[in-house]
């Protein structure tokens, strides 16, 4: 009875053990496979949304630094819109090539065609959001670091339009959220935005 049962434990315990190393091998699997293609594929599946985001702006010429706060909605691949509700009330809207500012009851109308600079930070901000790998790529160098419970992914600018203006940007989230921009801009500025998911 006695060595009847020793074959099954000794099973039992190899099945617990190789169980184990299964187990502590799939988050290092994981790790390897996350790179940049993989959070281009985990963004692009998101859907459109709204958020409230915390700015703040270091500038070179204030001694100190400048505190906004609002709503962002995107809807992929090219509508983003940022209300800014405090301190002082205004409207952006980058949509496909058109950029409308709306502050003070007044409303005005750019294409993003005639402005290079402000197109290439614009399109950066939504190619990211909407898992745009190959946009991002044009515009560009890009690295990803962390997992995907914790990733930071660096853009570092490839063509004179975007060096002109910044110098990187980090965009930090968790799986398939973005809940920080940092961006360094050429001449010291930079600045931060903080992203909670709007809603429950």
């Amino acid at each position: 009875m006695i060595s009847g049962h020793r074959p099954r434990r000794a099973e039992s315990r190899l099945a617990r053990l190789a169980a184990a190393i299964v187990a502590a091998c799939l988050p290092a699997l994981a790790w390897g496979a996350w790179d940049v293609g993989a959070l281009m594929s985990l963004l692009a599946k998101n859907p459109p949304g709204n958020a409230t985001y915390n700015e703040i702006k270091h500038l070179a010429l204030l001694d100190a630094p400048v505190e906004s706060s609002g709503e962002l909605r995107f809807v992929p691949p090219r509508y983003l819109e940022r209300r800014t509700t405090a301190p002082g009330r205004e409207v952006l809207i980058a949509d496909g090539d058109s950029l409308v500012l709306e502050r003070g009851g007044r409303r005005m109308t750019l294409s993003m065609r005639d402005q290079p600079e402000i197109a290439v930070l614009v399109e950066s901000i939504r190619a990211t959001l909407a898992g745009d790998r190959g946009t991002l790529e044009t515009l560009h160098a890009l690295s990803v670091a962390g997992g995907i419970e914790g990733w930071t992914l660096t853009l570092l600018p490839r063509v004179p339009a975007a060096a002109r203006l910044v110098t990187r940007i980090d965009v930090s989230g968790k799986q398939a959220r973005i809940h920080r921009i940092e961006i360094q801009m050429v001449g010291g500025d930079r600045s931060l935005m903080l992203i909670r998911k709007a809603g429950p």
